[in-house]
């Protein structure tokens, strides 16, 4: 799990990820690993060298800040989940706020969006392994636990059932 890279802002010696990290995990994927990988919205994550590895499956973060709250307006940061997702199953929406939004090339395939059809999760497959994407740290922090926010955001139920998601992808 790779979550929310530093920046030099953050950290006087952040520590980027850099070739020989990239080909050890991309071998390591390949042959069956499980890679998540969590990002943030602009000016909260290092995304030059998180790009460079999640380029290897396809997946670009943009760098952006989509989902902007103004005060206690949850709405706007609100995702509807449809039915038959591949990972969210049990999910009808959930909330994430100032997310990096993600391009998709090759295989790489979008499970969750915006309001404005960009892509804020995806999933992608390399040899035996699987990678799971997101544009923000969204399952650490303060609307897991249900009392931030309003009734009907599943966030926990989310975190659930990507924890099922990816453990049924592990290498057997």
């Amino acid at each position: 799990i790779i979550v929310d890279p530093d920046t030099k802002a953050e950290s006087p010696d952040p520590h980027y990820i850099g070739p020989k990290d990239i080909r050890a995990i991309y071998r390591w994927v390949k042959k069956g690993g499980t890679l998540v990988l969590m990002a943030n919205d602009s000016g909260n994550c290092e995304f030059t060298h998180l790009n460079r590895l999640a380029g290897k499956f396809g997946i670009h973060f943009n760098g952006d800040s989509r989902n902007r709250v103004q005060g206690h307006a949850f709405e706007q940061g609100a995702l509807d989940i449809g039915a038959q997702n591949a990972v969210f199953k049990n999910v009808k929406k959930v909330y994430i706020k100032e997310l990096s939004t993600l391009t998709l090339q090759g295989s790489a395939k979008s499970v969750l969006q915006t309001r404005g059809g960009r892509v804020a999760a995806a999933i992608a497959h390399l040899g035996k392994g699987t990678i799971f994407a997101v544009g923000d740290p969204w399952f650490y922090n303060e609307y897991t636990d249900g009392r931030k926010l309003p009734a009907g955001y599943q966030n926990y139920q989310a975190a659930c059932d990507l924890t099922e998601w990816l453990l049924s992808h592990r290498a057997r």
